[in-house]
């Protein structure tokens, strides 16, 4: 998969959303090439839908990311346990396909924003004073729909537009000491996703692992000169 070109040994990589396709594979792909990893999650590795194998460099806290009492008390956790934090992926997210605007339900909405949005903003607020110190980086997850308005499924895209933003104004605040990015995956390879959608074309669809590997890049010396970028995942899908 290529991780043995990156290297973190000696950080301290806090990763949201841990139990899922994609954080599970951010989570191997930081712990494969030496780091650290706070793995955080509000399902835990033995429940049935959780797909992330903690290994000995792996270190699961389980928190409700919606809940700025239940974030700061685990980032306060962290520090506790390890000293620093150097990079922050904020995955927490989910999908909704939905209704017309005027037929969606506002209980839809609001998961969306709180899953999607509100997990990325309390977890950067709050790792932020230790990225500061650190000169860290944080990397979160936008989407390909987030870039202009669509039929079905609204709420999703502008979520997903406003974890765009949020990356923006990030790396506007902290311009020389935090870098913030944002990946743009179209079709993620999930179980989920093939479950949902089985007759589509799964070939063209990009493995989180590869996600996860540019993620990692974007943590790394090498795009030290990249701060407020989105970027794209596509693959061929």
């Amino acid at each position: 998969m290529g991780y043995a070109t990156l290297e973190f040994e000696g950080t301290v990589t806090v990763v949201t959303g841990a139990s899922g396709a994609l954080g599970s594979a951010a989570v191997e792909a930081f712990s494969e090439a030496g780091g650290t990893v706070c793995a955080l999650d509000v399902v835990e590795p033995d429940d049935d839908d959780a797909q992330l194998e903690p290994d000995e460099r792996t270190h699961f806290y389980q928190v409700d990311l919606t809940d700025e009492s239940d974030v700061e008390d685990c980032f306060a956790r962290i520090i506790e346990d390890h000293g620093r934090i150097d990079n922050l992926l904020n995955i927490a997210g989910t999908w909704r396909g939905g209704s017309p605007i005027e037929e969606t339900p506002l209980e839809e909405v609001e998961l969306l924003l709180d899953i999607n949005l509100k997990t990325a903003f309390l977890a950067s607020k709050h790792a932020l004073p230790h990225l500061q110190d650190s000169g860290g980086a944080i990397v979160s997850v936008s989407a390909r729909s987030g870039l202009e308005g669509g039929s079905g499924d609204g709420p999703y895209r502008i979520t997903k537009s406003g974890i765009r933003i949020l990356t923006e104004t990030l790396a506007e605040e902290n311009r020389g000491t935090v870098r913030a990015n944002c990946v743009m995956p179209s079709v993620i390879d999930t179980p989920m996703n093939r479950e949902m959608m089985p007759d589509a074309d799964h070939e063209s669809w990009v493995h989180p692992s590869d996600i996860a590997e540019v993620m990692a890049f974007l943590c790394t010396d090498a795009s030290s000169v990249t701060s407020g970028a989105a970027v794209p995942v596509y693959g061929e899908a």
